[in-house]
């Protein structure tokens, strides 16, 4: 049994030697160590042993397991220690490069553009004035001189929840409870989210609008003319030019639809246009004595007037995007452009 340890010892010595990863090292233990190594099987025979040889035997067979132990143990450190060099050549940093900047992250591009109606009426003296999203019948219809049997209460146009309340359908409320609060003058503006039951190509169910309302006495449409046509340059250019349409709005009389010269092809024609040279951007007109009326304002004393456009809209005349719903996709590709 001596020279068979002694075997056992050159064996495995040998083998450590030849060993070229941590995997085949592993391996090579299981072989010596293992509960059917070759070593194990030696130390399970030393029982047949006589008692004579029985110290001698497992004196020399300890020696043998610590040194095989102990150059299993070194030849481990030194595989470990070769394989993190070779890890760090792999992973080397080249401190010489470029470095990478940062991805920053920016305002929404409906949000630049409420950002830039905000401050274009801001320097003519409106006021920004905010208001509830959920709103009673009251302020979202009544108050705004809007019947019980007009369109825009159905199911299909409007979010209604109970007790007579629902999800704003524009942000024209605010300027009820702004005439609830103060008397005039007034000039404000109502940034803000409303909600309808609406969904395709130019319309989503939450959408953001602009409303604006200026209450004084002896107020007129051609100042009202005014303050869009100054916006509107200012917001798409000095070459821009304006129209105003009759139109009906339940809440404004006389009342107008606001055309600019198309953004794409400056006036002159094309697809986006419908060749027509001409694109809707907002409503506008003088607010009905009806609406004074329901805020105990004297309708023989002040005047005024009201406007309201989608910002989903503006801002895809101004970023030139075909489709409203793109806006509310999270496609981080479109995003990043603006």
């Amino acid at each position: 049994m001596k020279e068979e340890l002694q075997a056992i010892q050159e064996e495995g010595l040998e083998a450590l030697r030849q060993v070229k990863d941590l995997k085949e090292l592993e391996s090579l233990r299981i072989d010596f160590f293992g509960r059917k190594g070759k070593l194990t099987d030696v130390m399970k025979g030393m029982g047949n042993l006589s008692q004579d040889q029985r110290p001698i035997i497992g004196k020399l067979a300890n020696e043998i397991r610590t040194a095989l132990t102990d150059a299993f143990d070194s030849t481990k450190n030194a595989l470990e220690s070769k394989q993190q060099e070779q890890q760090l050549m792999e992973e080397a940093i080249d401190v010489t490069l470029p470095g990478r900047k940062p991805a920053y992250g920016k305002a929404h591009p409906v949000m630049q553009t409420l950002d830039r109606i905000e401050d274009i009426f801001n320097q003519m003296g409106f006021q920004a004035v905010t208001g509830p999203e959920i709103e009673t019948e009251h302020y979202n219809f009544d108050a705004l001189n809007t019947p019980s049997d007009h369109p825009a209460r159905d199911l299909h146009d409007t979010f209604y929840l109970t007790d007579g309340h629902l999800l704003r359908t524009h942000t024209s409320p605010v300027q009820i409870r702004a005439m609830e609060k103060q008397k005039p003058p007034i000039r404000i503006i109502v940034p803000g989210k409303a909600y309808r039951v609406d969904y395709d190509v130019s319309h989503t169910p939450m959408f953001h609008q602009v409303e604006g309302l200026l209450v004084d006495r002896h107020v007129t449409f051609s100042e009202l003319k005014g303050v869009l046509v100054s916006f509107a340059k200012q917001m798409f250019g000095d070459q821009t030019k304006m129209r105003f349409r009759p139109h009906f709005f339940p809440f404004t009389e006389p009342s107008a639809e606001a055309d600019i010269s198309c953004t794409v092809c400056q006036g002159k024609g094309c697809r986006s246009c419908g060749h027509t040279g001409w694109i809707e951007i907002l409503g506008a007109g003088v607010v009905d004595p009806e609406v004074f009326r329901a805020v105990n304002y004297d309708p023989e004393e002040v005047t005024g007037f009201a406007f309201g456009m989608g910002v989903e809209r503006i801002a895809n005349l101004q970023f030139r995007i075909p489709d409203i719903r793109t806006f509310y996709e999270n496609d981080l590709r479109f995003l990043g452009q603006f």
